[in-house]
């Protein structure tokens, strides 16, 4: 019998087959890895983002109190400290989900018409930045905030 057997080209073919196989289910897994640490990077971003916001809509009286509140919170949680086109686009985008927040905080009166919906507002506001950024919202969180030094005195 010499090596070149027919039954060793199959064996050989039948190894490089389970080979692939395998290189392709790591790399498959470790994909769908990097999926679910986004989605819950992004699912504790939101609660936290959005447990900041309530906090600070939950304080006031008025819509237009709520409104500001939530925007004060916003540019908190992003360290957005200036003025830009683009940033107070975001922030005028938000105002619906500020507004559905105050709305489900106020008591809940039979006769209205339909009951405020946040969360349905904040994935109209998500859909609205996917669309019109080249990333999530939530990936506005990835941003480090440099550190400042301690100075004692």
């Amino acid at each position: 019998m010499t090596a070149s057997a027919p039954f060793l080209a199959t064996l050989e073919f039948a190894a490089r087959l389970s080979a692939q196989a395998e290189s392709d289910f790591r790399r498959d897994w470790a994909e769908r890895v990097k999926t679910l640490e986004r989605e819950r990077a992004f699912a504790h971003r939101r609660l936290n983002f959005m447990r900041a916001v309530a906090d600070a809509v939950a304080t006031t009286e008025s819509g237009e109190i709520a409104v500001a509140a939530a925007a004060a919170a916003m540019r908190a949680k992003l360290g957005w400290w200036d003025e830009s086109e683009a940033r107070t686009q975001v922030l005028s985008r938000f105002v619906p989900v500020a507004q559905q927040m105050f709305a489900s905080l106020a008591p809940v009166v039979e006769d209205e018409a339909p009951p405020p919906d946040v969360l349905a507002a904040l994935a109209e506001f998500e859909t609205w930045y996917r669309e019109t950024h080249p990333h999530p919202f939530w990936m506005l969180f990835e941003n480090e905030m440099p550190q400042t030094p301690l100075v004692d005195f």
